[in-house]
């Protein structure tokens, strides 16, 4: 028998995948999760909320999720396409989370339904696959003509954009991660053989494209590709899908990351985040210990500089700095969900690693206050922003026609609450969160019953039920938020020793028998935070649960969504921050002891002593996750009486002018933001993007346009704001393709932004969509200036 070179590869290869699970950085043994199947979860909101998503789920048609993958394969779709981001773009992204949330169901639920739907919906994109005939399965538009492009060297790359099309990198990783976890989680061996082919179409792809041309591709949003195929390589144990892992690795993003260099600021958040789960993905897989650097201080940085309370991160979908929260606190636009779900699969990939109770701590604040939050618990429906600006509300998906990334990773989210209550290596079992459920250890023959009501009660049980004596290891999560001292274990009412410090594992080396009890108690007391610039906005928690309160009912615009491309905004008014309560107090030491609990059964807090003005003084405080349908406030300025009597002067005065700006403005963009742009429908040629003074940008040596919207058809101006310094900057705008205004700009307003208002045609036309189209042109051999803001405005009124 012959036996090649190559083959020697392969099986080393095989041999690597196998050793880097036992041996990573140190640590002997690396966790496992355990399959969703072997976790079950009981009575509480978490079972609640995988039910509400079920039931969410089941609502959507799968034949119209699969229209755009079978169109692209030349066959009759059986449906339309649903509308909303599913027609004009980013067609077939939420197929792909689909299969994903339909594999969860079928495994967290036992949903019968589920599977029939995905062995179905398998079968549909089988078909797409067999006529494309090269292995591809994608409803990207045109995507024929693209590929084709691509594989020749043909790129012209944007943040969010690629060859013309919305994020076609992105869009397929989904489809990609569907497959995988349709194998992974459910068990369907025909997803493996799919998702293979898939990726040897990529393969070819790329054949005759250099490192630098991959990487040229890699501006453009690409998900976690580099994750996907180093999966593929584990399942496979090919090298060729660790090759290509590491060549769909952002170099631009991997090498400062790797050197501890801080470059996030004005980055959009989860464009990064799945990069990074990529980076520990194949740190896993191949031992790179660059590779992993660069996810632990990824994740450093993000946790503990860049995310509020609830543990979301982001302004109007980016990093913003460090230093500077403000916009955190003013904006509608506050911390996406798809974000905190990506931090979530980086933080478990992180602590399989190293067992470390930092990544617990954040998975747990980010679980409860974050996902938990994210999914209205009676109605279903996902929300994409979770606004941090006191007196502001949410916006929810509906089935048929919201289908934005919050919505697919939505789907997703709250299928799988079971996945990492316990970890486990072959000999140990790590408690880590305190959620009701029961764990089938099939390796250890062993069942386990966590019984609690927490957060309404302080302690968790657990039962052991075994047909034999069993030994193994109990490592019980001594969580940060239990003081020193007060974390208690019994054993069988026998009170087991506890020398750990808050913020680490308790092990209990024990033979365990049938019947065999542990009750832990966890007593939590009221903490409070500030924003982390440190600025005076505090947050109250019970231990791990963020504590907000309700503010309002009125004028929550679009509080279920339509399908309008901005229907995930909450554009209802906005109550002046100067009409919220204040805690009123020196320090948050003193803020913590003027907060009461309330009596009764169910979570509840009051600040009698220490909110302002006295009509808020009953203002209960409750768990944020608790909340819907309402406006909130989970941050309030910490002031004195005497602060606060100067700060509401400079404020009013300030929001007198912020009130009449917004209620004049019909439309507005904030170029160089993903979002805002996609919403706007931008085209380009030629055109860059950046951050000044913390602050986006977008210009051009040829152009870039927007469609605005105004559906009253009354703008009479618009106002754009640019930069003092940009100089040689000779350009023109244009309105639907008419000559608005000549500029020539020379730096001559300095170190400023400034805004200019211009004046509309009085026989201004609007498409059918009641729009208009401004474009930004640069003359030959110049650029446009650097557009920050762009505002369709009325009169004053």
């Amino acid at each position: 028998m012959k036996f090649s070179f190559a083959d020697l590869k392969i099986n080393l290869f095989s041999l690597l995948v196998c050793l880097a699970s036992t041996f990573m950085f140190g640590q002997q043994t690396k966790l496992e999760t355990f399959k969703l199947q072997d976790v079950s979860l009981e009575e509480g909101p978490f079972r609640n909320a995988m039910l509400v998503d079920l039931d969410y789920i089941l609502e959507l048609n799968p034949d119209k999720l699969l229209a755009p993958f079978l169109r692209e394969a030349g066959l009759q779709p059986k449906a339309e396409s649903y509308t909303n981001w599913e027609n004009s773009g980013l067609d077939g992204h939420i197929g792909g989370h689909y299969l994903t949330a339909l594999a969860q169901m079928q495994a967290s639920a036992g949903s019968e339904k589920a599977d029939s739907l995905l062995t179905y919906s398998l079968n549909e994109l089988e078909r797409a696959q067999q006529a494309n005939a090269n292995g591809y399965i994608g409803g990207v538009p045109g995507s024929k003509e693209l590929w084709s492009q691509i594989s020749k060297g043909k790129i012209d790359a944007a943040s969010f954009s690629l060859n013309g099309k919305w994020v076609p990198l992105y869009n397929i990783h989904k489809t990609y991660a569907g497959l995988r976890d349709a194998y992974q989680i459910a068990g369907k061996s025909k997803a493996k053989d799919m998702l293979i082919s898939f990726s040897d179409w990529m393969l070819q792809v790329t054949s005759g494209l250099s490192e630098e041309q991959i990487q040229e591709l890699l501006v453009s949003e690409h998900g976690g590709l580099n994750e996907v195929f180093a999966d593929v390589a584990k399942i496979t144990g090919e090298e060729k899908y660790l090759e290509l892992a590491y060549k769909f690795s952002h170099q631009k993003l991997l090498k400062p990351l790797a050197s501890n260099n801080d470059i996030l600021n004005g980055m959009h958040a989860n464009t990064q985040i799945p990069k990074v789960i990529g980076f520990e993905t194949i740190a896993g897989l191949d031992d790179n210990e660059d590779y992993h650097t660069a996810a632990t201080y990824f994740w450093d940085n993000v946790v503990n500089k860049r995310s509020v309370a609830i543990g979301g991160n982001s302004v109007r979908e980016h990093f913003h700095p460090t230093t500077d929260f403000s916009e955190m606190i003013s904006s509608e636009q506050g911390p996406e969900t798809c974000n905190t779900y990506n931090m979530l699969r980086l933080s478990e990939k992180l602590f399989l690693t190293n067992p470390d109770e930092k990544y617990i701590d954040y998975y747990e604040e980010a679980l409860y206050n974050h996902i938990l939050s994210s999914q209205h618990p009676e109605k279903g429906g996902f929300v994409y922003f979770t606004p941090m600006r006191p007196g502001h509300y949410r916006v929810y998906s509906q089935p048929e026609t919201s289908f934005w990334c919050c919505v697919g990773s939505g789907i997703e989210n709250h299928g799988k609450y079971n996945q990492f209550i316990y970890t486990h290596s072959e000999n140990e079992l790590y408690v880590n969160l305190f959620i009701p459920s029961t764990l089938k250890w099939e390796k250890q023959n062993v069942e386990i019953l966590q019984q609690t009501d927490f957060p309404k009660e302080e302690t968790t049980n657990l039962s052991i039920k075994t047909k034999e004596p069993k030994n193994f290891i109990l490592h019980l999560r001594y969580p940060s938020w239990v003081k020193k001292g007060q974390f208690k274990i019994y054993i069988n009412e026998e009170s087991f020793a506890v020398n750990q410090e808050p913020g680490s594992y308790v092990s209990i080396n024990r033979t365990w028998e049938n019947g065999d009890k542990v009750r832990v108690e966890l007593p939590m007391q009221i903490t409070a935070e500030k924003l982390p610039d440190g600025s005076d906005y505090a947050a109250l928690k019970y231990g791990p649960i963020i504590l907000g309160t309700k503010t309002g009912k009125e004028d929550k615009k679009g509080v279920f969504a339509d399908d309008s491309r901005g229907g995930h905004i909450a554009d209802g008014t906005q109550i002046p921050i100067s009409q919220m309560p204040v805690f009123l107090s020196e320090n948050l030491e003193d803020l913590v002891e003027k907060v009461k609990k309330n009596p009764g059964e169910h979570l509840s807090f009051s600040v009698a002593d220490g909110i302002y003005p006295e009509k808020f003084k009953e203002q209960e405080f409750i768990p944020f996750y608790n909340i819907h349908e309402s406006r909130y406030a989970i941050y309030l300025p910490l002031e004195t009486k005497e602060s606060y009597q100067k700060k509401q002067k400079d404020l009013k005065e300030m929001e007198i002018v912020e009130r009449e700006l917004e209620a004049n403005t019909i439309d507005r963009v904030v170029p160089g933001e993903h979002q805002p742009e996609s919403d706007h429908f931008i085209q380009s040629k030629n055109s860059n993007t950046g951050v000044h003074q913390n602050r986006h940008w977008r210009d051009a040596s040829g152009w870039f346009s927007y469609e605005l919207e105004d559906n009253a058809q009354n703008a009479s101006k618009l106002q754009i704001t640019y930069y003092g310094k940009d100089a040689n900057r000779e350009f023109s705008i244009y309105i639907n393709d008419e000559v608005l205004v000549e500029e020539n700009f020379n730096g001559e307003e300095g170190d400023q932004f400034f805004s200019k208002e211009y004046k509309l045609p009085n026989n201004l036309e609007y498409n059918e969509e009641e729009k208009i189209t401004i474009r930004f042109e640069a003359k030959s051999g110049s650029r446009t200036a650097g557009i920050y803001d762009i505002r369709l405005l009325k009169e004053l009124q």
